[in-house]
């Protein structure tokens, strides 16, 4: 299907009716007790995560997300009493994350504000924040303002205060708005996946959260591979497809980095046969920008690899890509190491439309989304524009739960 085509998918044909008692508010007891749909060769199947490793191909490779979510919600008083509420999305000052979190004094961070109106030009908001059995003062000052968005500079005494401790010690976990409640304390420890490393989201990579440490040491018991690369998923994330086709949707950017261990071990999978299996919508979109970037390298070989990659929503239909996985990875590979890099990092701005073939996975295993949005697209890439919806009624009529803390699936690429 050309670019022009996949502008033009109508959202109405990927929307469902999903009656609000099939949300789930809180989650299991058990990560692992969730049940797991099993999509495979058009057949569907009921399991519990806990038989996930039965269900997978010794030597399969799967992907995780190991992004960590952020304590990204902040409520600051202003001088005259009132509340506004500061929610964290993406570094400004420094603009990579980790230097960020490890900065101390001042940073610079775009944000949302709730209670904006109230907030006069040149006012400093406050919050004090519990600190080695005191109290230290955290103070926000608006910027300058893009759309709904502002720019907030966030400034504290104290040198040996990184700012990453001090947002976790103030902030909260940003629930997303569709589970309709606050965040409580059960939620800093089980709206994280076990595997989570490296602080930048402000949702969990929701699939992973089925995954607990036993069934971990069962799938490696089982002699299946893991892999991990960062994608830190944004708020875009929720954002619903509004306009009546994709054309007119402008798809949220999101930062990702992987590494050069990550993509030879990649590589060897691929030349293996084995299947590769991503943990989340994600990391699927992670492992998809790979492949047009690697492509891009093959393609354009005066291209240099850049600090910082920008992948563009629309890449996918800018030409016919011929380019095997394999060789993507491995053009990737070849550029990394001319140049002396360890990792590559950037954002990806990639929408996944029904018509692509996923180029990177064999399967997915994700949740179920809302309807109207984007991760519902990348289902219906992976399983077909029909099934999705024989899926999805499955689930209805089955008894699943949907959304972040719901239940998921294990859905494999059809063959058609």
């Amino acid at each position: 299907m050309s670019g022009t085509s996949a502008r033009e998918f109508r959202i109405e044909d990927f929307t469902y009716e999903l009656p609000d008692d099939r949300i789930a508010r809180h989650p299991l007891a058990e990560r692992d007790a969730a049940k797991l749909l099993h999509y495979h060769d058009g057949m569907i199947d009921d399991h519990h995560f806990w038989e996930l490793p039965e269900l997978l191909p010794p030597g399969t490779l799967l992907v995780g997300n190991a992004t960590r979510v952020i304590h990204a919600r902040l409520h600051f008083e202003l001088p005259n009493g009132r509340q506004i509420e500061i929610f964290c999305l993406d570094p400004l000052e420094p603009v990579d994350y980790q230097r960020n979190f490890s900065a101390s004094g001042s940073v610079v961070w775009k944000c949302l504000v709730g209670g904006n109106r109230r907030w006069k030009d040149g006012v400093t908001a406050t919050l004090n924040v519990p600190h080695q059995g005191d109290s230290l003062q955290l103070r926000a000052e608006r910027l300058g303002r893009t759309d709904n968005t502002f720019e907030i500079r966030f400034s504290w005494e104290g040198a040996e205060v990184a700012f990453g401790p001090l947002l976790d010690a103030a902030g909260e976990i940003p629930l997303p708005p569709y589970l309709g409640r606050d965040a409580e304390e059960d939620d800093k420890d089980r709206y994280q996946t076990v595997f989570a490393e490296i602080e930048g989201s402000v949702a969990a990579p929701t699939a992973g959260l089925h995954l607990s440490e036993r069934l971990m040491a069962k799938m490696r018991d089982r002699n299946l591979n893991w892999g991990e690369v960062i994608l830190h998923v944004g708020a875009g994330t929720f954002k619903p497809v509004t306009s009546d086709t994709l054309g007119g949707h402008e798809m949220h950017r999101e930062y990702f980095e992987v590494d050069l261990l990550f993509l030879e071990r990649l590589l060897a999978q691929l030349r293996s046969g084995q299947p590769i299996v991503s943990v989340g919508t994600t990391t699927t979109r992670c492992m998809e920008s790979i492949y047009y970037f690697g492509s891009k390298l093959a393609y354009e070989a005066d291209f240099s690899l850049p600090a910082s990659i920008d992948i563009g929503q629309w890449v996918a239909t800018e030409r016919s890509y011929e380019l095997s996985p394999a060789e993507a990875v491995q053009a990737l590979i070849d550029r990394m190491q001319v140049s002396g890099r360890k990792k590559i990092q950037g954002n990806t701005q990639l929408i996944i439309t029904p018509d692509l073939s996923l180029r990177m996975v064999d399967g997915i295993i994700t949740n179920f989304h809302q309807p109207n949005s984007t991760l519902l697209l990348i289902v219906a890439a992976t399983v077909g524009q029909e099934n999705w919806k024989s899926i999805y009624r499955h689930a209805l009529t089955g008894d699943y739960r949907f959304l972040s803390y719901g239940d998921g699936s294990l859905l494999w690429k059809h063959k058609g």
